[in-house]
């Protein structure tokens, strides 16, 4: 008996995810809650386990593939009751008649596949259950001789000369996905056409097996500057080809949630933003005392974001109006503070957070901000992390900058944007004396805060990392 598992719902309302990479194999004997397949979605990587014990009879979606929620993904069952599934992974044994059966049923498929509709399945494909996706083509041109032998009893009747037998020889030149009208393609060729607007039955195939590559994709898509391209220098002609002059990088993911989540903020939201140069010479200083003294503990990552995280949680509770926001017709005041940490990844930017930021220490908030950071670069950060989050720190000084202003996390009210810290002339006294000085700026929603509650907020926060022995009391 087999069992088809589909792709479940892993976050909080998500609708689709790829498929990144296959953990497991056909034939393979798997446990419950073995690792199956690991999948991406539009918040995290995610590896999903095995719902039962039993035997991977068949993959049904391969890596890069762009799926929906509900999708069967894997098949399970023995090679007695799925032995259909092992022929689709081509592993399963065939009998002495089964070989012949196959073979009948091989010899009728480019008929069959022309003339039932109801057949197809997945375009380019063929059917779903009994055969596989490249085997029947690997041969090369197989559906061409079928063609050409169903024509061939024709003219070796009559005697009359008129029509030469030599199309038979011909016929394999003739490209064999548009005999089909099943166009054989890599999943990720396919979301190249798709993205450019290109009929895959449309393109005249190159590949070894008959299959169209993103070359022939790129030529179906632009034909003037293909044929440009061969009429100019063979090295012009190869860079056009292989795309070195443009890249395309798929809006998808972590990349299209946060662009959606940006949009929504900045259109929906009145933002205002302030600016505050701050003298933040002794909060280095401590900084340059705890990396040495290792006193929040040997393995504790010490950095000047985490004063900052601090001067942020200390600073809310002076002002507990910046950490809230909008609900329908009620202004919701937070009195717990979870600290979004805008951190950029291979994936993207997310924004987990620190549940109850307002009441750790500084160890505590460090070894939170150090297993946050890298469970993010891991890319591996759970949908909870980034929920909840109700005031955010985005470190752009990382970067050599000293100052911008930031788009509010959706579901919050304000975001401090932490510039470069560097050495500037300062006014100490009545002496001119260089200090390390950096630029905070705060963007907050002015339907939930006035200036007066962005002004205090911001200064505070300048007051703490001016004197961080405040942040200690």
């Amino acid at each position: 008996m087999s069992f088809e598992f589909p792709l479940p719902d892993v976050g909080e309302g998500l609708t689709e995810a790829d498929i990144v990479a296959w953990k497991v194999a056909p034939g393979d004997t798997v446990t419950v809650n073995q690792i199956l397949v690991e999948i991406e979605t539009a918040k995290s990587l995610v590896e999903l386990p095995s719902p039962q014990a039993g035997t991977v009879g068949a993959l049904l979606v391969e890596e890069g593939q762009t799926i929906e929620v509900g999708t069967p993904i894997i098949r399970f069952g023995d090679a007695g009751s799925d032995a259909e599934a092992g022929s689709a992974s081509g592993g399963a044994d065939e009998s002495a008649s089964g070989v012949g059966a196959t073979e009948a049923s091989a010899e009728a498929s480019p008929a069959s596949a022309e003339d039932a509709d109801a057949g197809a399945t997945l375009v380019g494909y063929g059917a779903k259950a009994a055969s596989s996706k490249r085997r029947p083509r690997k041969g090369g041109p197989v559906p061409a001789p079928a063609s050409a032998s169903a024509e061939a009893p024709a003219p070796a009747a009559p005697p009359t000369p008129p029509a030469p037998p030599a199309p038979a020889a011909a016929a394999p030149a003739e490209p064999a996905p548009a005999s089909l009208g099943k166009p054989l393609a890599k999943p990720p060729v396919r979301k190249l056409a798709k993205d450019l607007g290109v009929d895959l039955s449309q393109v005249v195939p190159t590949g070894p097996h008959g299959d169209v590559t993103r070359e022939d994709v790129h030529a179906a898509a632009n034909p003037t500057a293909a044929s440009s391209a061969d009429a100019t220098t063979p090295a012009a002609a190869s860079a056009s080809a292989s795309g070195e002059l443009e890249e395309r990088i798929p809006f998808k993911g972590v990349t299209k949630m946060m662009a959606k989540a940006m949009v929504d903020s900045a259109f929906t939201m009145p933002h205002v933003t302030e600016f505050l140069d701050v003298d933040v010479t002794e909060t280095m200083a401590m900084v340059r005392r705890l990396k040495s003294s290792k006193f929040l503990g040997e393995d504790v990552k010490v950095s000047p974001l985490l004063i900052v995280a601090k001067a942020v949680a200390w600073a809310v509770g002076r002002n507990p109006r910046i950490n809230s926001c909008l609900d329908g017709d009620d202004i919701v005041v937070k009195k717990y503070v979870n600290l979004g940490i805008a951190a950029a990844t291979p994936r993207g930017l997310i924004v987990p957070n620190i549940k109850n930021a307002q009441a750790m220490g500084l160890g505590e908030l460090a070894q939170g901000i150090q297993a946050l950071t890298a469970l993010a670069r891991s890319g591996k950060t759970p949908p909870a992390d980034q929920a909840g989050g109700t005031i955010t720190i985005t470190n752009v000084g990382v970067f050599g900058v000293d100052a911008g202003t930031p788009i509010i996390n959706p579901g919050e009210a304000a975001i401090l944007a932490f510039g470069q810290v560097r050495k500037k002339p300062w006014v100490v006294g009545d002496e001119i004396v260089p200090r390390e000085i950096t630029t905070l700026s705060v963007s907050a929603d002015h339907r939930v805060v006035d200036g007066e509650i962005i002004s205090k907020f911001l200064a505070d926060v300048g007051r703490g990392l001016e004197d961080p022995t405040l942040l200690l009391a």
